[in-house]
Parts: structure tokens; sequence; C-alpha cells
């Protein structure tokens, strides 16, 4: 059964179907000119996904939108596989995983690499938030791994092609090694991961990033709204105490 993705050059969300795909021998074809912001905003596209967001997977039985959901519904394409773990309580961990490598990972992530590529205004403690996340999140996945090849159990799952494929943007342009040193065990899992035959054979080489790209030349000035509420604060404590302030005396 081959199945039809909607993507133009595969990113990282693409690349996470396509490694579960070649875990589950399952063809995903991809087509050959797709033009972002051009062929997804078609209404053919829209009817598929109304939001025009890629990927979008075509199967027999209907649509798929959402990388995550997409990658869920390929690795259950074959039931005698390692990717959905061998019990119940593995199962829920792959989940666990993923949801982590979603929203601890890739969310911080994304909005670095946005704010440094121009695609979002540049705020600077947007920036610093996002990173400080970022190394949580990194710091406590390094913890982890120091006790764990794989993030369930002995083998791969669909938790590590998911976590792999976010942190895959990191390396490849945000990340430098001066960065991922702090993560000795994030950076041995990564690797681990990206040779391994099924991840090779769809990403290919991938070279780790030697700078950060530069500060946009467009800087918003945007007041931290923890910052801003201070300010609120003081002023409404200082006209407290102006309006607390005794009035002179009248002399007679």
């Amino acid at each position: 059964m081959a199945l039809f993705m909607h993507v133009g050059k595969p990113n990282k969300n693409a690349l996470k179907v396509l490694i579960a795909a070649e875990y589950v021998g399952i063809e995903v074809k991809c087509p050959d000119h797709f033009e972002l912001g051009v062929s997804n905003k078609t209404p053919e596209f829209l009817k598929m996904n109304p939001v025009g967001k890629v990927p979008v997977l075509e199967t027999p039985d209907g649509v798929i939108f959402e990388s995550n959901a997409i990658a869920r519904y390929v690795a259950r394409l074959k039931i005698d596989t390692c990717l959905f773990g061998s019990s119940r309580i593995e199962y829920g961990q792959i989940e666990q995983w993923i949801d982590f490598a979603s929203m601890e990972i890739d969310l911080n992530l994304l909005t670095w690499l946005r704010l440094r590529l121009g695609l979002d205004d540049y705020v600077a403690w947007i920036e610093e938030t996002s990173i400080a996340a970022l190394k949580r999140a990194l710091d406590a996945l390094n913890t982890y791994l120091a006790a764990h090849t794989f993030l369930v159990g002995d083998d791969v799952t669909l938790a590590d092609i998911i976590m792999t494929c976010n942190l895959y943007a990191g390396f490849r342009f945000m990340m430098t090694k001066t960065f991922t040193s702090e993560f000795p065990h994030v950076e041995r899992y990564f690797w681990t991961m990206i040779n391994q035959p099924n991840f090779s054979k769809i990403i290919g080489e991938l070279k780790q990033a030697e700078v950060v790209p530069p500060i946009p030349n467009k800087i918003n000035s945007y007041t931290n709204p923890k910052d801003e509420s201070k300010i609120v604060e003081t002023k409404e404590d200082s006209s407290k105490h102006e309006e607390e302030k005794p009035k002179p005396k009248k002399h007679t």
C-alpha cells in the first residue's frame, strides 16, 4: 500500500513520517513539485487541511494532518514492530516522551529558531526565555539518558523517532557543539539514532551547526510582561503614597 504525503522539501515533521514508514515497510510518496505558500493555499489543499499546513497524508480511507498523528498512523500499519513497545506501560511511556519532545524540546527550539531566522519579530527576552526552557528540558533528558540507550525499552520506538527529528532542527541550525557539550548523553543519543540505518537512509549526512544565526537587523523592544507588571505596580504604589501624604496644616 502506497501512501501520498503533501509536503515540500522534507523537514523534520515529514522526516518522522518517512522514518516510521521505513520501520514498517510502507512506501510514502511525496510530490515532485510542491511550492510552500502556493501549493498549500489552493482550494484542493485547504479541503484537506483548512489551516493550510504541511504535511498532509492521503490514505485509501481518508486524510490525516498534524505530523505526530500521521506518524502514529503509519507506525500502526504493521502490528509486529517495536514502535509502540511491548506492553501497556511502555505504550504510555512512549506517549509521554512524544509529548515531552513536542512541548519541551520542539516548542522552545522553534521559538528560538524563528526569532533568529527573522520569521518572527526578534524580542530578546522571548529568546532568553525559550533558551532557558530548552536547556532545562535538555538537562532533564540528559539525566534520563545517562542510564538509557533508548527512550523506552531496548529498541527504537516512535518516541525515539519523534524526539530525534525534533532535535534534528536544533543540531542542524541552532545548537552548536559548544551548546550541546553541556548535554553529553543527549549528544550520544542523537548521533546513535541518526546513524541507525532507517534514520540515515532518510536523513542522510548531517553536519552540526557551527554558529548560531545572527540576530536580525529588526529588533523590537517589547517589554517583558513581568517587568511591565512591576512598572505598573510601582506607579500604583507611587500614586498611593501621594494620596496618603498628609496635607500641610493651616496656621491660624
